[in-house]
């Protein structure tokens, strides 16, 4: 969110009060929707808070159990959504300094990085793991560890292939990168910054694996300034290179990029010119197929006037949390001939699709089950691709696991007690990629590389599907 000035009671840990909607003429429990049930919902009271804000996820790799992990304006939440229709709220840790609304959090190496721009508030470690042993939620958590390099900043970018953070919109280095080495996650430590582009409130950082081979391998920044975008070479931390800095067309508010999965093209969500020009939803398209040399692509505007916020890539889906108009899908897979369409919704604020700071603030579609958080003003709502609903077995069976998820080349199976016997890998037109059989073995790495990029069904021993996403 752009800055500008805005105007203990127990419960119990289970919530039951708004369950599993399927969506139905367009409404499930009162949320408007298009394709996209409710799975369950907990409000910002249910957790202490006034205020909601960012959010993110973690996959426990030992079980497969998910969590999300939701930004408050007093601290943040953790809640166990292993049954997505009954959602344990586990506690929360509470903000290191004062409360504000903007707070933000990702995932490292099963540790939590959470940022402030309450005054003083540094970082704060909390290692997830500590989630698996909760015996009265809800718990107040203390931090594992705190850095205390930086003080009040906007948000935190995490390349999770390098271990490396970087808070941005902070008061060093004139608002931009600083950058962190994370890598052992209780013991970070200050290793540079870039300040010549100014001011960064959100970004992307890749090993970089596009088109442009001049860059294979580096690690790269694809940074949104408020006023531009910037992409820049942090391979070097001691000598960040700027690649290029670049504008586009009716700037209202640069807020925050994300690249397609091929790194072919940036979608840029500008959080200003719904405001300021009056268009509907605005998705500013860039081909990067040459990093030195940006090309605007195309435009696209969406059904609603409301002001886009935070936007990440799934295979062919951009899935954007719309403030206003809540969680919006739309279909990327032609836009290379600039076409983008509307494929679906889920709307956590009813009230009105204006162009307003209410709503929803982020989305995280990367759970292998497909269970998409939504956070924000309406607190913490589950929302799901309602082709999946009652299919337990592609969602809730934690006797097997496989991790990463998203994959690349590489995909870890592992069972809690019954050995690994078959692993089959189908597309989703219903063909069999791959077939491995295994014996007296409850672990296995399995190559992966000859996989496209796209969403694919793993069946293992003939008694569980789960969904796999390969990058």
């Amino acid at each position: 969110m752009i800055k500008k000035n805005f105007p203990i009671v127990a419960f119990f840990a289970t919530f039951f009060a708004i369950a599993q909607t399927p969506c139905e003429n367009g409404i499930a429990a009162g949320y408007p929707c298009d394709g996209y049930a409710l799975q369950s919902h907990i409000s910002l009271s249910q957790m202490s808070a006034s205020g909601g804000n960012d959010s993110w996820g973690w996959t426990d790799p030992q079980d497969g159990k998910e969590y999300a992990l939701i930004g408050l304006d007093n601290g943040t939440a953790f809640i166990d959504i292993s049954d997505p229709v009954n959602p344990v709220y586990l506690g929360k840790l509470p903000t290191h300094t004062s409360a504000s609304i903007w707070r933000d959090v990702k995932v490292y190496s099963n540790h939590a990085f959470i940022v402030s721009e309450a005054g003083g508030h540094g970082m704060q470690v909390f290692d997830l793991t500590r989630l698996r042993n909760v015996a009265n939620p809800p718990e107040t958590f203390t931090e594992d560890a705190h850095y205390g390099d930086i003080g009040g900043v906007h948000n935190i970018v995490i390349n999770e292939e390098t271990g490396y953070a970087y808070s941005v919109g902070g008061d060093d280095y004139n608002g931009g990168p600083h950058f962190i080495d994370i890598s052992d996650p209780l013991n970070p430590t200050h290793v540079g910054g870039y300040a010549d582009e100014g001011y960064s409130h959100d970004a992307q950082v890749i090993v970089y694996d596009g088109p442009d081979s001049d860059y294979t391998g580096h690690e790269i920044y694809f940074g949104s300034h408020a006023s531009h975008v910037s992409i820049i070479d942090v391979t070097d931390k001691n000598n960040p290179q700027l690649i290029k800095s670049f504008l586009y067309p009716s700037t209202g508010y640069t807020h925050q990029n994300w690249l397609t999965e091929d790194r072919k093209y940036m979608l840029l969500g500008d959080e200003g010119d719904e405001f300021d020009f009056g268009f509907n939803t605005r998705t500013v398209v860039f081909d990067l197929t040459d990093l030195d040399n940006p090309i605007l692509h195309h435009e696209y505007y969406s059904e609603t006037s409301s002001v886009d916020h935070n936007g990440y890539v799934v295979g062919d889906k951009y899935i954007l949390a719309n403030y206003s108009s809540g969680l919006r899908i739309v279909d990327i897979s032609d836009i290379e001939n600039g076409n983008m369409a509307p494929d679906g919704y889920f709307d956590s604020y009813p009230a009105n699709n204006n162009a307003n700071y209410a709503g929803s603030w982020n989305v995280y579609p990367f759970f292998e089950s497909g269970n998409i958080p939504i956070s924000g003003g309406n607190g913490f709502t589950l929302a799901i691709d309602q082709t999946l609903l009652g299919n337990n077995d592609i969602n809730y069976n934690l006797e097997f696991s496989i991790y990463p998820n998203p994959a690349n080349s590489r995909l870890s199976i592992s069972s809690i007690t019954n050995p690994l016997t078959n692993v089959e890998i189908y597309n989703l037109l219903g063909q069999r990629v791959l077939d491995l059989k295994f014996s007296e073995t409850t672990s296995e790495e399995i190559n992966i590389s000859s996989l496209n990029s796209g969403i694919y069904l793993v069946k293992i021993n003939n008694l569980t599907t789960k969904k796999l996403i390969v990058k």
